[in-house]
């Protein structure tokens, strides 16, 4: 199985005609993702990489009786009336790659996703990749590429950066190592789906054995993953790296969710309250494939 995306998933692409849209459409299709369609106001009737070009979500959504997912690839200022238009259409869940959208958008989107039963990844996100099955963003950069690196197998990664995201997953694959599903839950101070979220959800998923996550500085998305696995709501082995050791407070890290405000967000709190729920922490990020190779020998 894998989480949030499959195979069957119907997706849509808001912004397909611009740039970003061409380009990541062409993964997203080459890879094996059901695109059904994707939106331009105004361009309907086109064709981006042989999917068919609609004025509005709405349209799609008639046309094939519900839309399952949208990743939208529209400016930053556009972001919200793109999301909040596929919300209120039926679709439930949206990626959102853009970075720099306006916190209070942000707000107003995570507003309408709870009145309307809908979930969101990104801001700010490099996407989700379910291995073999469906590709939403920009994930492996081309289908061969990624379809070459990642591998299936029975692991989950989450990640807090877009680049350590396709490394740490590049890397496991290198090492024999194979994967359920990768995601990217952002980089900006606000995101729909945290750690503790995408962690919930790899537990549910019968084919994830164990959870690797890349976390950061700021924020409080790993803290909150230790008390998932000191509750015992989370029982299956997570694998952590913590970056922003050096970082200061007052110190951005990378991006805009990853500073240290005061003694919120500590390198020293997140790998304290991980350690002792019972997480595997490690101190190095080339010692991550090590270390779940051994973990996953302890359990077949």
């Amino acid at each position: 199985m894998s989480i949030l995306i499959n195979e069957k998933t119907k997706v849509i692409i808001q912004g397909i005609t611009g740039r970003e849209g061409r380009s990541r459409s062409k993964l997203m299709v080459e890879y094996g993702t059901n695109v059904i369609g994707g939106v331009t106001p105004g361009k309907g009737g086109q064709e981006v990489n042989d999917v068919p070009v609609f004025d509005t979500v709405q349209e799609i959504v008639d046309k094939f009786n519900g839309v399952d997912a949208s990743a939208i690839f529209v400016p930053a200022p556009l972001v919200k009336d793109a999301a909040i238009e596929a919300i209120v259409a039926g679709v439930k869940l949206i990626l959102i790659v853009p970075d720099r959208v306006p916190v209070n958008d942000v707000l107003d989107i995570a507003a309408y996703a709870k009145e309307y039963g809908a979930n969101f990844i990104g801001p700010n996100t490099l996407g989700i990749l379910s291995v073999d099955k469906a590709v939403m963003g920009m994930i492996g950069g081309k289908a061969k590429s990624a379809k070459e690196w990642f591998k299936r197998g029975n692991v989950g990664v989450t990640s807090r950066s877009g680049g350590i995201t396709s490394a740490m997953s590049y890397y496991l694959g290198q090492n024999g190592i194979g994967l359920t599903t990768i995601v990217h839950v952002g980089g900006d101070s606000v995101i729909g789906l945290p750690h503790n979220e995408i962690v919930k959800l790899f537990q549910k998923d019968p084919e994830t054995k164990a959870i690797v996550m890349f976390g950061e500085i700021g924020s409080s998305q790993e803290e909150n993953v230790a008390e998932l696995i000191s509750s015992g709501e989370v029982t299956k082995p997570v694998i952590a790296y913590i970056g922003g050791k050096g970082a200061k407070s007052g110190t951005r890290f990378s991006h805009a969710g990853a500073i240290v405000e005061g003694n919120k967000g500590t390198y020293e709190g997140k790998v304290k309250a991980l350690k002792e729920a019972g997480a595997h922490v490690v101190d190095s990020f080339l010692d991550i494939p090590k270390v779940v190779k051994e973990i996953l020998s302890t359990l077949r």
